[in-house]
Parts: structure tokens; C-alpha cells; sequence
């Protein structure tokens, strides 16, 4: 994404040299820099910080805080938290939405959303998953059996529940499982996670993930479906218990 320096008419100061707060002139100057910045299609570019604005146009940052609310509310300008006001074509709200679900949601929600949904998609993995699909989760679960480190263990295992999700042959489903997946990606739940896999725990999750996989294999929707929520209620456990003690509520 661009950023727009140019084509705002300028504004004066006031009287004493200083910045004015006139909320009805930055409305005026931002307007004609949006329309200006509106009339070439492309990609959508970014407006300079409200400093550099009220600066630029010598008007305080409150008239100019208070005009970009206005555009922002006639749909001319959106923003995107941490990365700063556009004009022009908006992306998809997801990873806002995934970003804003990271600040607010907690393991505990998350575990339980996965204990919602991922056996349902185990269970409809055995029904629907081909030949192809179940050597590839053969291959990742060898892959995470071998896995040295944590950082390989992660990659392997989001892959392998990933391509369980992906062969349960639902989009829906799918896309829901793939905005947990986001949520779990934010670094301190990574951290989190790592430090729930002990040694014994690490054998635990690969006989659980080879549990899963040899009923999805056998197309065995209830068995898929049960040994997937033994695994993610192992992980609830695991993970919490982590969560607890870093609070301070237990051991």
C-alpha cells in the first residue's frame, strides 16, 4: 500500500503562528486529499499519521482527528488498527477480525471452540478422505514423531490437523477451523503450547494423532470423532494446567 504526501490544498496557521482547530477546515483539506487520492484506481494508499496531517495542514490534531471520524463515518477513508488510515479498496475484515479475537479470547475459549468443531471434522474426514489424503496424514504424523525440536513439532502438527480439516471436504467447517488456527499462530499462545509438551507428553499426542488417523483410514466416523476429542481434551489439560500456573492458581 502506498502512501499519499501530496494533493491536499494547504491551510494557515492561525494568528499566533500556532496550529488552529478548526474542524470544519480539515474537514474541507482531507476531503479534497481523498477525492484527489479517489480519482486514480489502484491499490488502496495510506494518509500520513494525524501528527504529520495536522502539521502539514496547520490545524491541531483534534480538527483533524474529528474530520477523519467524519470520512470514516461517509465511507471515504477506513482504518485498520496498527496500521493506519486508507483511501481507496478495503481487503477482507478477517484479519482484523482474527486480531481483534487474539486481545480478547482466552485458551480456555479456544480449546473449547477446537473441541467443538475439529471432531466433527475428524468424523467427516473418514467419510470423505481419499487414498492420497490419508498417506499424506501418514507422512505427517511420521513427521511429528520425528520432530527434534518444538519449533518443527508446531509446524507438523498444524499441518497434519490441517489437512484433516481440509479433507473433511466442508469450506464452512474449514474456514472456521482456519480462524482458530490464526487465533493459535499469536506467539504467546505458542509459547504456551510449548511448554504443555514434556517429554511424556510429546509420545501421548503422537499415539493420539496416529489413533486419529488410523480410523479416519478405516472410515470410522465415530471412531475418528472420539479419538480426535480425546487428543484435543489431553491438550485442554495439558495446556491449561500451564495457563493455571503462570496465574499462580496452581502448583
Amino acid at each position: 500500500m502506498a502512501e499519499a504526501g501530496d494533493g491536499a490544498p494547504s491551510a494557515d496557521t492561525g494568528r499566533n503562528g500556532k496550529a488552529s482547530d478548526n474542524s470544519s477546515r480539515a474537514l474541507g483539506a482531507l476531503r479534497a486529499r481523498v477525492k484527489n487520492i479517489g480519482s486514480h484506481e489502484g491499490a488502496a494508499v495510506r494518509l500520513p499519521p494525524e501528527r504529520d496531517l495536522a502539521a502539514e495542514l496547520g490545524i491541531g490534531r483534534r480538527a483533524v482527528r474529528r474530520a477523519l471520524e467524519v470520512l470514516e463515518t461517509e465511507g471515504l477513508i477506513w482504518r485498520r488498527q496498527g496500521k493506519g488510515t486508507f483511501v481507496g479498496p478495503r481487503p477482507s475484515d478477517s484479519p482484523d477480525t482474527v486480531s481483534a479475537l487474539v486481545d480478547r479470547t482466552n485458551p480456555e475459549e479456544v480449546l473449547e471452540a477446537r473441541m467443538q468443531l475439529e471432531p466433527a471434522l475428524a468424523a467427516l474426514a473418514a467419510l470423505r478422505a481419499d487414498r492420497q489424503d490419508v498417506r499424506r496424514m501418514r507422512d505427517l504424523c511420521d513427521r511429528l514423531a520425528r520432530a527434534s525440536d518444538d519449533d518443527a513439532r508446531e509446524l507438523w502438527d498444524e499441518a497434519l490437523h490441517r489437512t484433516i480439516g481440509r479433507a473433511a471436504g466442508n469450506t464452512l467447517l474449514f474456514g472456521l477451523y482456519e480462524i482458530i488456527e490464526e487465533v493459535r499462530r499469536d506467539d504467546a499462545w505458542r509459547s504456551l503450547r510449548e511448554r504443555a509438551r514434556s517429554k511424556a507428553m510429546v509420545a501421548t499426542y503422537v499415539e493420539q494423532h496416529a489413533a486419529i488417523v488410523d480410523a479416519i483410514a478405516r472410515r470410522d466416523p465415530g471412531a475418528a470423532e472420539h479419538a480426535m476429542r480425546v487428543h484435543i481434551a489431553t491438550l485442554r489439560r495439558s495446556i491449561l494446567s500451564q495457563d493455571d500456573q503462570e496465574a499462580g492458581l496452581v502448583g
